[in-house]
C-alpha cells in the first residue's frame, strides 16, 4: 500500500499574513498622509476625527468615539487640541449634562472642504478597485469584530446588534 505524499505545510512567512499586509499598509498610509496633514498642522487622529464631524454635527464624545474605534481618555486629549485651534467646539449636552457634544467650527469645516485627503486615492493605484478595496476591508474589520463576541461589531461607525 502507498501512501499520498502529505501536503507541504505552508511555509510561515510574514508575506503569507494578512494581518501583517493590513498592519503595514496602515504604516505606508501613515507615511504617505504625513506631508499632507503637517502642512495644515493635524495629526490622522485629528484629521480623521475632523472627517467623522464633517458627517454629522452636534455628536456625543461618545458616539464619536465608537466612530473612530477611540476610547474617551485616547479621543479627548484630541479634541481639547482641535478646539484650540478653533476647528471644534465642545459643549454639554442641556438635556442631559453628562454628554458633551462636539460641533466643527466654520474653520473646521472649511479646512474639511478643501478635501485635503483626495490625493490619497490617486497615491493607492487601485483607480477603478479603490471602492471595492475599500468595502472589502471594512467588511474583514466587522467580521473579525463581529468573531471576537465582545461589544458586537461595528458598521461604518454604528454599533452592529450582537446575535
Amino acid at each position: 500500500m502507498t501512501r499520498a505524499p502529505k501536503a507541504a505545510p505552508r511555509e510561515r512567512k510574514l508575506s503569507n499574513f494578512l494581518c501583517f499586509a493590513v498592519y503595514s499598509a496602515n504604516l505606508a498610509f501613515g507615511r504617505a498622509y504625513k506631508p499632507i496633514l503637517d502642512a495644515v498642522g493635524l495629526t490622522y487622529t485629528q484629521y480623521i476625527t475632523l472627517v467623522a464631524l464633517s458627517e454629522e454635527d452636534e455628536q456625543t464624545v461618545s458616539a464619536l468615539g465608537e466612530k473612530l474605534f477611540l476610547e474617551s481618555n485616547t479621543l479627548t486629549p484630541i479634541l481639547k487640541k482641535l478646539e484650540q485651534m478653533g476647528y471644534i467646539a465642545r459643549r454639554r449636552d442641556a438635556a442631559d449634562e453628562r454628554q458633551v457634544r462636539v460641533s466643527l467650527t466654520p474653520a473646521g469645516r472649511k479646512l474639511i472642504e478643501k478635501d485635503i485627503g483626495h490625493p490619497m486615492v490617486a497615491a493607492t493605484g487601485l483607480g477603478d478597485e479603490f471602492p471595492v478595496v475599500q468595502q472589502t476591508v471594512s467588511r474583514l474589520r466587522d467580521n473579525l469584530l463581529r468573531s471576537t463576541g465582545g461589544e458586537g461589531a461595528r458598521e461604518g461607525g454604528r454599533q452592529l446588534a450582537k446575535k
